[in-house]
This record gives structure tokens, sequence and C-alpha cells, in this order.
């Protein structure tokens, strides 16, 4: 079978203390939707048997045109919530990597419990299962696994035997394929596939 980890769209920014103490979720911005129909026209040409997202909106709001275009209804899975799916504050990666914010720091050093997050241990333990139980339940299928830059890279180091949790950025939307055979062999067959996104001239991370 064919599991495509896909990262959500661009969501909308919030920065701490705009949400009152509590855990954020974060809807797309519309630069962020926009990317959500490309990504849906790019995959509209090639089967996808299933479609599966994490529970947060950032996630669930990229699903949807993507299930629409073939007719699936998404199925939600807590199971994919990111790492950080309770902290009180959305600040894309890319910000606080430019900025050399602290919590950037933490997160290369595996410190996420810091800023309210999953101890990377834990989380991996989570995810891979998650993962796993999916190309399982669908084997000699496609399935599109809509959720998070930080399930992305765990798995992916899982597969590739690579020791650090945080390794690449996926760009948004950007998808990344795994073949995986009855016998239990799993391969990366692609790493942040962004062709969809050139008709909105963006390019991935540097």
């Amino acid at each position: 079978m064919e599991l495509l980890l896909i990262r959500h769209g661009e969501p909308v920014r919030v920065a701490p203390g705009e949400s009152g103490g509590g855990p954020v979720d974060p809807p797309l911005t519309p630069h962020g939707r926009a990317q959500t129909e490309r990504l849906a026209a790019w995959l509209a040409a090639e089967p996808v048997d299933h479609v599966v997202t994490s529970p947060l909106r950032r996630a669930t709001e990229t699903a949807a045109p993507l299930a629409d275009a073939h007719g699936v209804e998404a199925e939600v899975l807590d199971g994919l919530l990111e790492y950080d799916a309770r902290a009180d504050h959305y600040i894309p990666a890319e910000e606080l990597r430019v900025t050399r914010d602290e919590r950037w720091v933490a997160m290369i050093e595996g410190r996420w419990e810091d800023f309210g997050g999953e101890r990377p241990d834990l989380f991996r333990a989570r995810i891979v299962p998650c993962l796993d139980a999916l190309i399982g339940r669908f084997p000699g299928g496609r399935v599109a696994a809509v959720c998070h830059g930080g399930v992305i890279n765990v798995y992916l180091a899982h597969l590739l035997g690579i020791d650090r949790h945080l390794w690449f950025e996926p760009a948004y939307t950007s998808i990344n394929r795994v073949a995986a055979s009855r016998d239990g062999y799993r391969s990366v067959t692609t790493l942040n596939e962004t062709a969809h996104l050139v008709a909105i001239r963006e390019t991935p991370p540097r």
C-alpha cells in the first residue's frame, strides 16, 4: 500500500497570551485554504481510497477538500495530534527558526515539555503504532493522512533510522510518500513534494 503523509495548510498565528490561557486550535489562513485547494486538485489525478486527519482544525480544514475530491469522508484520528496540541499559542516553526526563538532551540533539543509539549519518546510511541495500524487496515490501497510537521518528522525518522526527532521542515500541504508491503517492509519514496504549490508561486523552506 501507499501512505501519503500530508502536512496541513498555513494556519492563523496565535501569539502567547491571545488565547486566554487554554490550548489553541487555529484555523487556516486564506492563503492556507488556497494551498489546500491546490493540493486537492493535484491529488485528484490519482486514486485515494481513504483520508484520515488529525482532529486539529488546521488538519481537518486541509483534509476536507481532498476528501471531497475523492468522494470519501475524512476519518478523524486522535492519535495524529501534534506534540504541542495543548500549547496556549501557535507560532509557525518557520518563524521560530528565523528568529532563533528560545522555543525553536527547545524544539530542536527535544525539550518539548518546556513549552507545554509532549515528551518526544511518548510522542513517538503514540505516532508510530497509529500510522502502522493504518498500513495494516488498508493493504493494497492508498491512504492520505493529513497531519503535522512533528508527526511526519518522527514517523519518517523511525523508518529511516534517524535519531533526531525533528530533522527537516515539511512545507505546508507537502506530500511525503511511504510504500509499505504486506511483509512489513517500508520505504520512503518521496519527501516534501510541493509541485502543486508552483501555481501559487510557493517554494519549500530552505
